[in-house]
C-alpha cells in the first residue's frame, strides 16, 4: 500500500551512479569519450583527463575489477535515458481485461445489451471476461452456459477470438476473449472513409453559389412599389362627388 505523500517521512531516492570524486577506487578501466579503449589507469589521471575535456568520469561497470569508467557530459546522458524510457512507456500497450456477467436464461434484450458491451470493448482493443452465473439446479446443465457463449462469440461476427476455452469454476462458466484482427481492419477502414469524405464536404459548404449576389441585391422595382400610386387622388375625387350629392337628396319636394 502507497505511503501518502504528506506522511512520508522518507529521504528521496538518490542517484547511486558514482561520477568524479565520488569513484573511491585507486585504478580505474577508462573509456574515452568516443568509446575508444584507454586501458587501466590511476584514478587522478582519469580525474585530470575527464577536467581536461570538460566532462564526468562516471563508473558504468561498478561490479567489474577493476571498474569501469567512461568520459561523458552526466546531465546529457541522463536526459537522454530517461527520454528513452519515456519513449519505451509510450509504446508499450497496455492490456485491460473487462469482465462481463450473463445468466443461463438472460432475456434477449438483455442479451443484446451485453454483446453491445463486449463490441465496444473489443474495439478499444481490450480483452474481455465472459462469465456465466449458474445458481440452485441450474448447475446441474453446465452445458446451457457453454451454448450462450458459443453463440456471443458467433454472434460477434469475427470480433474476438478464443484465447480461454469455457472453463467452469464453481458456480461460474468463464471464457476470455481477445480482439481479432478485424478490429483493426475495421478501423482502418473507417478512417480511410472519412478521409475520403471530409474533402468533398468542404468543398461543397465552402463553393459560392452564383445565385447568392442576385438575391441580396436591393431590385430596382423596390422604390416605386414603395411609392404612393399616382391614381390616389383621382380616386377620391368621386368619394367627394357623391359627399357633394348627398344634400340634394335630403332636399324636400314640391309636391
Amino acid at each position: 500500500m502507497p505511503v501518502p505523500r504528506r506522511f512520508d517521512r522518507r529521504p528521496p531516492e538518490r542517484d547511486t551512479t558514482r561520477i568524479n570524486e565520488r569513484i573511491r577506487v585507486p585504478q580505474v578501466r577508462l573509456i574515452g569519450a568516443d568509446g575508444e579503449q584507454l586501458g587501466i589507469v590511476e584514478i587522478a589521471e582519469a580525474l585530470k583527463r575527464a577536467q581536461d575535456a570538460d566532462l564526468d568520469l562516471v563508473e558504468v561497470a561498478p561490479g567489474n575489477k577493476p571498474p569501469v569508467t567512461r568520459l561523458l557530459d552526466y546531465s546529457k546522458y541522463k536526459y537522454e535515458q530517461e527520454q528513452k524510457q519515456k519513449q519505451a512507456r509510450k509504446h508499450q500497450q497496455q492490456v485491460n481485461i473487462r469482465e462481463i456477467k450473463l445468466r443461463p436464461k438472460i432475456a434477449s434484450h438483455d442479451y443484446e445489451t451485453k454483446k453491445g458491451h463486449v463490441e465496444r470493448f473489443l474495439k478499444h482493443h481490450d480483452k474481455v471476461k465472459v462469465t456465466i452465473m449458474f445458481r440452485g439446479r441450474e448447475q446441474a446443465h453446465p452445458e446451457r452456459g457453454r451454448a450462450l457463449l458459443q453463440k456471443l462469440f458467433e454472434d460477434l461476427g469475427g470480433m474476438a477470438v478464443v484465447e480461454s476455452a469455457p472453463l467452469q469454476e464453481g458456480r461460474n462458466m468463464s471464457m476470455l476473449l481477445a480482439p481479432s484482427k478485424e478490429v483493426a481492419k475495421l478501423e482502418g477502414s473507417a478512417d480511410a472513409d472519412t478521409e475520403s469524405e471530409a474533402p468533398v464536404t468542404d468543398a461543397a459548404a465552402d463553393a459560392p453559389t452564383a445565385d447568392a449576389p442576385a438575391v441580396d441585391a436591393p431590385t430596382a422595382d423596390a422604390p416605386a412599389a414603395d411609392a404612393p400610386p399616382a391614381d390616389a387622388p383621382a380616386a377620391k375625387a368621386p368619394a367627394e362627388a357623391s359627399a357633394a350629392e348627398t344634400p340634394a337628396a335630403d332636399a324636400p319636394t314640391d309636391s
